[in-house]
């Protein structure tokens, strides 16, 4: 995968809210159309060369079967049209398979790529079955229930954890000794007035569910909670027998983050630094065995780099969405990357996993660290429903004046 590239600086996030927060009662999809406009708009980014959208999207809301083209027309982008994607926790990572891909091979010159979902006020749906004692249908929580349970693997998201904690021997202790240091690296993003979330982050206008007064601005992450060793000391794990506690795992929330995929003349020619290139190098995916999720990415991430031609030991900087801290631990065992190495500046540990942003946020805070360490090789891996996982790889160069 070569001729993708990513214009520096032309991405966004916005900051992620806990769950039933600040932006709870918010449509994502109006959000995020009122957000994309008003960032490219600051941007001056010439919308008109933008003959492609994807939307990555996995939680249902009013009229979200119209998707990408609702969208894009409430973008003011009439014209542009593209598919809807869901794929739980690795849409991000699809989205911008797909948006390179489609640049790559020519159908695309500009492709605007956008994500966004609600974890809060999930809906419940309801499945008519009229052949059922007295007509009776199944409803489903869309959220919680599938949350509680995989119906192939039967079991919860929690359990593949727990699955893999065993697996590789890792206890409580090692999982908070992670947080731990999770929690070091999201301090840098915000040291010094959030002087790293500021090279990407934008506010979100509150208002009220119609979009018509505001009440207040969302600046930065909602929901982040401080920790110490004293603290999680006291925490018991989540089930009897288990390991996990809740400070080992990520809690749900709302947001969304969106970028642009293009040519390297157009990504030269539109971005905030021009000595700044940005390229996609390789995408991956695996699936592992049933019940042991975590265990996915570490041969996703293989599979991405094989795609790009190099190695484990090529790679500078590394993120992961990592719903749980045995996440990391278990990648750090089967690649040799440094457990302490990974995901500085933060990651969804600790600010929270909307489904489909979770990822691109991880990709834009990875572009921005190798921007401020110089340029290198950047991996960003995560796990998703079904025991999967995606993964890519990409190289930002000559970013000596960023």
């Amino acid at each position: 995968m070569t001729g993708a590239f990513i214009p520096y600086g032309v991405y966004w996030s916005t900051p992620f809210a806990k769950w039933q927060g600040a932006l709870a009662n918010l449509h994502s999809l109006k959000l995020v159309a009122r957000t994309g406009k008003s960032v490219l708009d600051a941007k001056k980014f010439p919308q008109e060369a933008i003959d492609l959208a994807i939307l990555g999207v996995t939680n249902p809301q009013k009229s979200s079967f119209y998707g990408l083209p609702w969208v894009t027309g409430m973008m003011g982008l009439e014209n542009v049209t593209g598919p809807t994607v869901q794929q739980a926790c690795a849409t991000s990572a699809r989205v911008l398979q797909m948006a390179a891909l489609e640049v790559k091979s020519g159908g695309a010159d500009c492709a605007l790529v956008i994500t966004a979902d609600r974890m809060s006020n999930g809906p419940v749906v309801y499945y008519p079955d009229p052949a059922a004692p007295g007509g009776q249908g199944v409803s489903e929580s869309w959220t919680l229930d599938n949350f509680a349970e995989d119906p192939f693997a039967r079991n919860a998201m929690v359990d593949t954890a727990e699955n893999v904690a065993r697996r590789y021997q890792i206890s409580t202790e090692q999982q908070h000794e992670v947080v731990l240091r999770r929690y070091q690296q999201y301090a840098d993003a915000i040291a010094d007035d959030r002087a790293f979330q500021r090279r990407y982050m934008v506010d979100v206008p509150i208002t009220d569910g119609g979009f018509r007064k505001q009440v207040g601005v969302l600046s930065a992450d909602e929901g982040v909670f401080s920790t110490s060793a004293d603290k999680l000391a006291k925490l018991k794990p989540v089930k009897p027998g288990g390991t996990v506690t809740f400070a080992a795992q990520t809690h749900p929330a709302d947001g969304n983050a969106g970028v642009i995929v293009t040519t390297r003349e157009r990504a030269r020619a539109t971005a905030a630094n021009p000595a700044i290139e940005v390229e996609l190098l390789g995408f991956g995916m695996a699936r592992t065995e049933k019940g042991h999720m975590p265990m996915a990415v570490a041969p996703a991430c293989r599979a991405a780099l094989d795609a790009a031609g190099l190695t484990i030991g090529d790679v500078d900087a590394v993120k992961s969405h990592n719903p749980f801290a045995v996440n990391d631990i278990a990648f750090a065992k089967e690649t040799g990357f440094p457990l302490d190495r990974m995901n500085n500046y933060g990651c969804s540990l600790v600010w929270g996993h909307p489904q489909g942003p979770t990822g691109l946020r991880s990709v834009i805070e990875l572009i921005e660290e190798l921007a401020l360490r110089g340029g290198g090789v950047g991996l960003f891996g995560g796990c998703a429903a079904g025991d999967s996982a995606m993964a890519l790889v990409l190289r930002v160069s000559d970013a000596k004046g960023a």
